[in-house]
């Protein structure tokens, strides 16, 4: 990136640490108070949206509209806003309702930034943790300011491997990856949250992690912070950040291995 392009970026990366923090208090607020909510089911008993996740959301870009008014903001519950600047903001005020909803807290406020050239910044907000990741391109990501790195040796044993099938995907084809995932020696991992997952994997905490269908808000944040930490992170959803793809994160052999694991699962 250029010199103006970073210091674009880095100002970016500042106001969603702030407007993430801003977020997770208020979001923080509802989980503390979820028994009130309104909540309504989308595809299915796992999908759930509530009063919480469109008021966080509002926040959120309210705080960018203030900030950078010149750029555009995808969200998860509410209509697109277009870029006039070459940036926008992908942001999920919730990831992970369901947990928020049954009292667990594995759950986070996710924003992404992309610019005119790709992903620059994201930002993952874990209040009930006490959690805040962020990651800049070319500046690396941390964890409450501690720096993140993956190990480059890790191997699909390493640690567990998350995945994130839910009740959209083909029953047949979920087992079918966790059957040979075992078979392999590895063991698997779920906590509701693809954002979370991913930045369990910058922060070494997962050995990687396979979606076969995440949207861009889910994960956006992620992607940059697995990158960042020296890993790899492969997102297959389509670039206008609507439509929803597979997704692989890990060292490149985790990768790998969680590629020919999915592939084997497709072909049944």
């Amino acid at each position: 990136m250029t010199i103006e392009t970073t210091q674009a970026a880095r100002a970016r990366r500042d106001a969603a640490l702030a407007i993430a923090r801003a977020a997770g208090e208020t979001a923080l607020g509802f989980f503390n108070a979820r028994d009130e909510l309104v909540i309504e089911q989308k595809s299915g008993a796992q999908d759930l949206v509530s009063q919480a996740d469109r008021e966080v959301e509002l926040l959120i870009r309210a705080r960018i509209k203030e900030a950078f008014p010149e750029d555009g903001v995808i969200g998860e519950e509410h209509a697109p806003v277009p870029s006039r600047s070459g940036y926008t903001w992908v942001v999920d005020p919730i990831d992970g309702t369901s947990p928020f909803l049954n009292g667990q807290p594995n759950w986070c406020v996710s924003i992404g930034v992309r610019g005119p050239e790709g992903l620059v910044a994201g930002v993952i907000e874990a209040p009930v943790l006490r959690e805040t990741y962020a990651g800049l391109v070319g500046e690396g990501a941390t964890v409450n300011g501690r720096p993140l790195r993956v190990d480059p040796e890790t191997v699909l044993t390493s640690a567990n491997i998350g995945f994130g099938a839910t009740q959209k995907n083909p029953a047949a084809e979920a087992a079918a990856f966790v059957h040979g995932l075992y078979q392999e020696g590895g063991v698997l991992f779920r906590n509701g949250s693809g954002a979370l997952m991913l930045a369990y994997v910058a922060a070494g905490r997962l050995a990687g992690y396979y979606d076969p269908g995440l949207n861009s808000w889910d994960c956006y944040a992620g992607l940059v912070l697995v990158r960042e930490a020296g890993g790899v992170a492969e997102y297959l959803g389509s670039d206008d950040m609507l439509t929803g793809g597979p997704l692989y994160a890990g060292t490149p052999a985790v990768v790998a291995d969680l590629r020919r694991l999915a592939e084997a699962s497709r072909r049944g």
